[in-house]
């Protein structure tokens, strides 16, 4: 999985260890990811746990990562508030979604 969040959704790596990556900028909260010894294959409740990704440009991050061959659930919405969603899959069926807050 490492190379779809460090190479498609272009986020840094700040740590890596055998099973174990960090990824984010300096000054950005990490998102880590780890394997498990008893956890194979894609998400078997892949909405079990959905990771929110924040952009100032959800429109570009989600023509950026279309354009890569991400799979998106989802297209940019309102929702009719001040925060705009969309909602795509990572190679291993994880539900990750984008959220611009607009000002």
């Amino acid at each position: 999985m490492l190379p779809f969040y460090r190479d498609v959704l272009g986020m840094p790596v700040r740590l890596e260890l055998p099973g174990y990556v960090q990824l984010g900028g300096p000054d950005e909260s990490p998102l880590a990811l780890g394997t498990h010894s008893e956890v194979r294959g894609r998400a078997t409740y892949p909405a079990r746990h959905i990771v929110t990704l924040e952009t100032s440009d959800i429109h570009a991050e989600y023509k950026r990562l279309k354009a890569k061959g991400v799979e998106f659930l989802e297209a940019p919405n309102e929702n009719g508030g001040p925060v705009m969603f969309a909602a795509f899959k990572d190679p291993e069926s994880n539900i990750l979604q984008l959220v611009e807050f607009k000002s």
